[in-house]
């Protein structure tokens, strides 16, 4: 008796479990299938930064501001002096003899920019100190005519760029290093002074024809002229 009335209830539960157990439906398989197979990752991404951008934020306040992640370019140590800025292009304003210089960070953590300004052989003369979102600044009271060498700093507290000496002048006049941080630039003449200079030759050339002509008037009124005989006329008779 005791053994039947087990096996009953053994039957009873296991019949219970069979009923609540549900079968797994096709789309069940296919989906631990899709859980089972590896996604590849996805492409890095670079932040919005360009090196030679006036005013380009920081890529660290960008990946900070990016809803998405995304990769900054290498920089070195910032316990080293940063690397040499690259100088761009030096566009003259000849109107206000004054020029705009453009330049592109280096691959280092920069607090800081200034620029150098040779005229000859002197000293050096020391721009205002810029900060790191800038990329180009302008340089006014420049002489009409007059040669240049422009050159860019970089600093950090470890340290700033090197500048080659004389901001890489030689006694020939030989530039700097190709796209290095220093370059050459000869200031136009004004549109102005051209004007004043061609009306100046202008009128000295006019003074010139007019003083030709009177001088010429006068010779021939104070020595006199032959005049020409009349086509048919016939000779004068002599005495």
């Amino acid at each position: 008796m005791l053994r039947s009335l087990c096996l009953l209830r053994l039957l009873a539960v296991a019949f219970s479990l069979v009923s609540r157990a549900q079968p797994l439906a096709p789309q069940d398989f296919e989906e631990k299938e899709e859980d089972e197979i590896p996604r590849s990752p996805l492409p890095p991404v670079f932040c919005d930064y360009d090196r030679c951008r006036h005013l380009q934020v920081p890529c660290k306040e960008l990946q900070r501001a990016s809803p998405t992640a995304c990769l900054c370019p290498g920089l070195s140590s910032p316990a080293l002096p940063p690397a040499p800025p690259r100088l761009g292009e030096v566009r003259m304003v000849a109107e206000d003899s004054s020029a705009v210089v453009h330049w592109c960070a280096p691959s280092s953590p920069v607090h800081r920019y200034w620029l150098l300004l040779w005229e000859g052989s002197g000293a050096p003369q020391k721009g205002p100190a810029l900060n790191s979102t800038f990329r180009r600044t302008e340089l006014k009271g420049l002489k009409p005519g007059r040669a240049y060498v422009v050159c860019v700093v970089a600093a950090n507290e470890a340290g700033e760029s090197s500048v080659p000496e004389g901001g890489g002048e030689g006694s020939e006049g030989a530039g700097g290093p190709a796209f290095g941080p220093c370059g050459r630039m000869v200031v136009p003449p004004r549109p102005l002074t051209l004007v004043h200079a061609a009306i100046g030759v202008g009128a000295a050339l006019a003074l010139l024809s007019c003083g030709a002509l009177v001088w010429h008037f006068f010779l021939r009124q104070r020595c006199g002229c032959p005049r020409r005989a009349r086509p048919g006329a016939p000779p004068a008779e002599g005495l």
